[in-house]
């Protein structure tokens, strides 16, 4: 459908024809005139056809076309296409990954390769965030100190863009759980309150920061925040030392008790990721949290249309000076 957005400038078309019906004239500079005794003997000839109603008038016609595409464009033409509902479950997810160092133990397994919890933790949680049609998506990365890398936006692929660049040490080598979850609250606590909710990844205790995660988690629950911790990494891999192989597990420092206890405090739930198909699995079930009802937001897409008119006015009005200078003039 075509639209104007701005209609009230066709009030501006008359103003052509109101200033030559009632405006004053130009003033005409008197020049010398020749007396030409003979002058009958031009009757027949060129001064014949110079009454103004054999003039042509398709110039004149051109000329006001040009002001009509003028004032159109002038009025915004847009075309609006096809309304759409907007897509949109109401959620504010704020994602927190750990990037502390041991992020770096290679005990997960991609398509039989070996590879390490932060290759998993940006693969999956990408994909997690960009699923999240409708919902506004926000990334804190945090190690020794926590970070705001991208605030809530329904930027969807921007916030997953930014988890995929993510390396380690790029927030410290240690864990400031606590901060993270301080900073999570502090960006969300404006959001409506059954939409807020925190995912937390990480792999190990709080060994940073200067808020307690304990502490963190009760303003959390007192903003009615809910947060769900997930613990990355696997309970059991063999590693090769000069005595031969032995098994070890490289989760001994992960604080179960303490996420459990967070998920507890905030009314979400503790989940244990201990290879890539089970993260996978965790991110599936966060998926089907029930999404908050909010009115239907329809969209119509709009394309500017005033080039066109404004274009082809130009256009007449180059035409139409080049005539005057060198074509003859007016009309």
């Amino acid at each position: 459908m075509l639209q104007f957005a701005w209609p009230w400038n066709f009030l501006f078309l008359p103003i052509p024809y109101v200033a030559r019906r009632f405006g004053a004239p130009a003033p005409v500079r008197e020049e010398g005139a020749l007396e030409v005794p003979f002058v009958e003997d031009f009757m027949g000839g060129a001064l014949a056809d110079a009454p103004r109603e054999h003039r042509p008038r398709w110039l004149m016609a051109l000329a006001v076309g040009a002001w009509v595409l003028l004032v159109c464009a002038a009025a915004r033409p847009e075309w609006l296409g096809e309304p759409t509902d907007l897509p949109a479950s109401g959620r504010d997810l704020m994602l927190a990954v750990d990037l502390s160092g041991s992020m770096q133990t290679r005990d997960f397994v991609i398509e039989g390769q070996p590879v390490d919890r932060i290759t998993v933790a940006r693969r999956v949680g990408a994909e997690f965030i960009r699923r999240r049609v409708g919902d506004r998506t926000g990334l804190i990365l945090f190690g020794a100190q926590a970070y705001l890398q991208a605030p809530l936006t329904l930027d969807r692929e921007t916030t997953a863009t930014l988890l995929e660049e993510a390396v380690i040490g790029l927030a410290g080598k240690e864990t400031a759980i606590g901060d993270a979850i301080g900073l999570a609250v502090k960006r969300i606590r404006e959001s409506p309150q059954d939409s807020r909710a925190l995912i937390l990844v990480t792999d190990g205790a709080n060994t940073a920061g200067s808020v307690a995660p304990l502490t963190a988690a009760r303003l959390a629950a007192d903003e009615k925040i809910r947060i769900y911790p997930i613990g990355v990494g696997a309970d059991e891999m063999t590693i090769r030392t000069f005595f031969g192989a032995r098994k070890v597990n490289p989760s001994e420092d992960l604080d179960e008790p303490t996420l459990t206890a967070i998920a507890e405090m905030t009314g979400g739930r503790y989940f244990r990721a201990k290879d890539s198909a089970r993260l996978e699995e965790i991110y599936r079930l966060l998926d089907e949290l029930e999404p908050v009802a909010r009115e239907v937001n329809v969209y119509r897409p709009k394309r500017a249309l005033f080039h066109w008119p404004l274009g082809l006015a130009l256009l007449l009005a180059v035409f139409l000076t080049l005539r005057r200078h060198w074509g003859g003039g007016w009309p």
